[in-house]
């Protein structure tokens, strides 16, 4: 499912004191089957541009198109209900929003919201149960019972069950440990490439976008500030800082290595085996003169 932006801009309580434009000029298009990387400094309007990709907030200028459908500022958003069963949003720390007395129940939920018969939902619970690497056994569980990793992965097969073409994540790694954090990018990727998810990914991490995204968007000060692959994107360094953010360490260890050896790394690695194999590289031309 594509999504599309034209001109996209919001304002929080317009033509009051308070009144604050978040997002503003917003072009971009973002493919069907793709996954791109949406990254910025806090306050740059990542979270208000997130909540446009399911229509949980409207324009108030420009428009938004979610596969065939259009939310445009001053018209009324018709079929908001099957715009947002097709794009699953897993917002920031998704276990605080488990509540039913099961796991199985709490996957149920969504699904039977939008009229799936309960024969069915209880069917999508073993299905996506599986998918998040639990056992079946969770099922008949308390939520709360269960490890933070593993309320996590629960919440997460809840939006999962809703059978989303387009999933949206905000910050799914926060607060876990390094493993958890590697663990939950992984299967995210896993799923993206297995059951080809239109994902976007909304983070800090500047690794883990390097590491998963085809295709980064950068926000400053509420508007695009750059956007391409992230070999693109990484390689201008000055734009980046200018954004308030911080290279990956593999790009930043590439220009400090230049700086101190006064020479000139070509690509771009964005993961340490892309480090590693551009200075085996570096070193047989060395080795060659």
């Amino acid at each position: 499912m594509d999504i599309t932006a034209k001109g996209l801009e919001h304002t929080y309580n317009p033509r009051t004191p308070f009144e604050k434009r978040a997002i503003y000029n917003m072009d971009l298009h973002i493919k069907s089957g793709s996954y791109t990387a949406i990254i910025g400094h806090t306050g740059s309007g990542k979270s208000t541009l997130l909540q446009h990709l399911n229509g949980l907030l409207k324009p108030t200028a420009g428009s938004i198109s979610i596969g065939d459908r259009m939310i445009k500022a001053k018209e009324k958003a018709k079929h908001l209900k099957s715009v947002r069963k097709k794009v699953g949003i897993v917002f920031q720390f998704p276990e605080h929003q488990l509540f039913e007395e099961t796991v199985e129940k709490d996957i149920m939920f969504g699904p039977m919201n939008f009229g799936v018969s309960e024969e069915a939902a209880r069917e999508r619970a073993r299905e996506v149960i599986r998918m998040v690497g639990l056992p079946s056994e969770v099922l008949d569980r308390s939520p709360f019972d269960l490890s933070g990793g593993q309320m996590r992965r629960v919440a997460i097969a809840g939006v999962l069950a809703m059978d989303p073409e387009v999933i949206v994540l905000d910050e799914p790694t926060a607060g876990l440990d390094p493993k958890g954090r590697h663990d939950i990018m992984e299967l995210f990727y896993q799923l993206h490439r297995e059951k080809g998810l239109t994902t976007i990914l909304v983070t800090h991490s500047m690794e883990d976008a390097a590491r998963y995204a085809e295709e980064l968007i950068v926000l400053h000060q509420g508007t695009i500030q750059l956007k391409g692959t992230p070999q693109e994107v990484f390689s201008s360094s000055v734009k980046i800082t200018e954004a308030g953010l911080r290279l990956p360490e593999t790009v930043q260890f590439k220009y400090a290595l230049e700086s101190k050896l006064g020479i000139r790394i070509e690509e771009t690695p964005l993961t340490i085996q892309e480090t590693v194999q551009a200075l085996r590289s570096l070193y047989v031309k060395e080795g060659d003169n």
